[in-house]
């Protein structure tokens, strides 16, 4: 009782790394939902990156979290926490994938990509939004994900980091175990792929801009007939 009473006193959202890990080493529950409220978001995304299903996400989050938490006492700390958390559930995340299907080597997959062409950036933060343009926006996000998700897997997780976490190059080949150099040239392909897919995307759409028939060409033709025919809209009546 005593150790969670003096549990309570503690402000864990205050609290250093070092100090959480060591709280955490020492059973205190507190601590360890700290360790998942920092990293919950970036390990999600980095499962999801692999999985392509929010559920399995989740699953292998857990798992990793359970994995780690057990042996904590294997945390060296030459990394931060988030990078050795980061490496449990790529390592998680890819024994349930290799049961599942062959993986394609990357080395064919980067040889196969052309030179050239122009990068592509996306916007990180957004402001304030009227009810019309979150909705747009939900829509953009969306188009997107699933042109990430069909990215291969090695530019997908690099573009996860960079562009969705917003890690450096250096965390990035940390976490990843690449080197920087690889980092940037995985970044960049990644970017000129996902140009591709949403050029693609948005051409298929370009002839249903703007829909004229049905209703709007309804009102449009009755309001012209109107005007051309008063004398005969006013017989109807």
């Amino acid at each position: 009782m005593a150790k969670a009473d003096s549990a309570l006193s503690i402000d864990f959202e205050s609290l250093d790394e070092a100090a959480l890990v060591a709280l955490a080493r020492a059973g205190t529950r507190a601590a360890f939902a700290q360790v998942m409220k920092r990293c919950n978001q970036r390990l999600f995304r980095v499962a999801r990156g692999v999985m392509h299903d929010d559920s399995e996400a989740e699953d292998v989050v857990q798992a990793a979290y359970v994995q780690a938490f057990e042996h904590l006492d294997t945390f060296r700390g030459d990394a931060a926490v988030l990078t050795w958390l980061t490496r449990i559930v790529l390592n998680e995340a890819h024994m349930r994938l290799r049961a599942r299907k062959p993986q394609v080597g990357v080395e064919a997959i980067e040889h196969a990509q052309q030179e050239g062409g122009r990068v592509l950036s996306f916007p990180n933060r957004a402001g304030i939004e009227d009810p019309a343009s979150a909705a747009s926006r939900r829509e953009i996000r969306a188009l997107l994900e699933r042109a990430i998700d069909e990215l291969p897997e090695a530019f997908r997780l690099v573009f996860v980091m960079r562009e969705i976490e917003e890690c450096s190059v250096e965390e990035t080949a940390t976490s990843l175990g690449l080197r920087p150099e690889t980092v940037k040239t995985r970044l960049h392909r990644a970017r000129r792929l996902l140009r591709t897919a949403l050029q693609e995307r948005f051409a298929m759409s370009v002839g249903d801009a703007f829909p004229f028939l049905g209703a709007r060409c309804d009102r449009m033709t009755d309001a012209v007939l109107t005007r051309l025919f008063p004398e005969e809209d006013s017989s109807k009546c």
